[in-house]
């Protein structure tokens, strides 16, 4: 008898798409395995013999997207030398980004379940760890070619920003009108300018060059 196929680097990424795709429009309460199975055109005990429950599969989904989301966010910034100029990218991202599933849903959904599953709530500080690395990198970057003002702490900046865009980010996603995407960059450019002593407004220099005066 010859041996069973190995699928699994196939079937495990389509579950994990279609698992992103049902969460999304139903969240994890009204999510059944059934549903992730139709919509993956598979079957649930297939569905469960890769995960063991529905908040792996919101873990996943969450974690794909999050790669998807730094695979993009690497691209662009390789196209950027200045740290200023890679801070104002990665806000702009975060904040406009693709929209549809790559918005704060999911994150939201990762929110609630991380408060009572320990598993989520871990996966959850793993992801954030790796937002505020990158803010805190780039700041010790642009302190390092003397855009950023050397008495900023990239750490403490890092969780700042990370803090206020999650939580501008949530009212994006939910439809708030008066905290509209470009409200987040304007307030999160804000943020930078001042713990970072650079005018991210006018043109992303930093107010320290020699010769710029940010004030015009």
């Amino acid at each position: 008898m010859s041996p069973r196929p190995k699928v699994d680097h196939l079937r495990k990424p389509q579950i994990v798409a279609a698992a992103s795709r049902v969460l999304y429009e139903r969240g994890l309460f009204d999510t059944r395995v059934g549903d992730i199975a139709e919509q993956a055109g598979t079957s649930a005990p297939t569905i469960l013999y890769y995960f063991e429950s529905k908040d792996r599969l919101l873990e996943e989904a969450v974690d794909q997207t999050d790669r998807e989301f730094y695979d993009r966010l690497t691209d662009g910034q390789a196209q950027h030398v200045r740290a200023s100029d890679k801070l104002v990218h990665l806000i702009e991202e975060t904040s406009r980004g693709p929209g549809g599933i790559n918005d704060y849903t999911l994150w939201m959904e990762m929110w609630v379940r991380a408060r009572r599953d320990e598993t989520v709530r871990n996966n959850y500080f793993r992801l954030n760890r790796r937002e505020r690395g990158l803010i805190a990198d780039i700041v010790r970057a642009g302190q390092a070619d003397g855009e950023f003002s050397p008495d900023a702490d990239p750490d403490a900046f890092a969780v700042a920003l990370s803090g206020l865009m999650d939580g501008l980010g949530v009212q994006v996603t939910l439809g708030q009108p008066d905290v509209t995407s470009e409200r987040m960059v304007e307030r999160c450019l804000a943020l930078a300018s001042s713990e970072l002593g650079c005018d991210f407004l006018v043109n992303t220099r930093c107010c320290q060059e020699e010769g710029v005066d940010a004030s015009t």
